[in-house]
């Protein structure tokens, strides 16, 4: 499997300890993650910081899961929103999730298989004589 291209994570949780370990799986697996707690937090960060992605996890409430993504979009449009434990199929302007209880490795799977904005794939890459 290639592996993702390096991306900018703002990762949003509402408890301290699942994001840490969330956010470690993240970082090992290559990608620069900074840890938002709680819907102020993520918000605050998007106003002062660029990000390639925003991923919300389980832990924030469900409003805070189905409201954040509009907040996401009306900062960056292009800006991509993975929703950890949703349903963000319906949700226009949620671009991935992933189903309850999913793994972090089942995440960092779909971040992989995600179309972000502004990142080149590293086998694409690669495969232009950019890697």
């Amino acid at each position: 499997m290639a592996k993702a291209a390096r991306l900018r994570i703002l990762y949003g949780e509402g408890n301290a300890e699942a994001q840490a370990a969330a956010a470690g799986a993240f970082e090992k697996a290559g990608h620069v993650v900074e840890q938002a707690l709680g819907r102020k937090a993520v918000e605050a960060a998007l106003s002062k910081s660029a990000f390639d992605l925003v991923v919300l996890g389980p832990t924030l409430s469900r409003n805070d899961r189905h409201h954040l993504p509009y907040a996401v979009k009306k900062v960056q449009a292009e800006l991509s929103v993975l929703v950890m434990h949703a349903d963000g199929s319906r949700h226009p302007y949620v671009d991935a999730c992933t189903d309850t209880g999913a793994s972090v490795e089942n995440v960092l799977a779909r971040i992989e298989g995600m179309k972000i904005a502004g990142t080149l794939p590293m086998a694409a890459g690669a495969a232009a004589g950019r890697g």
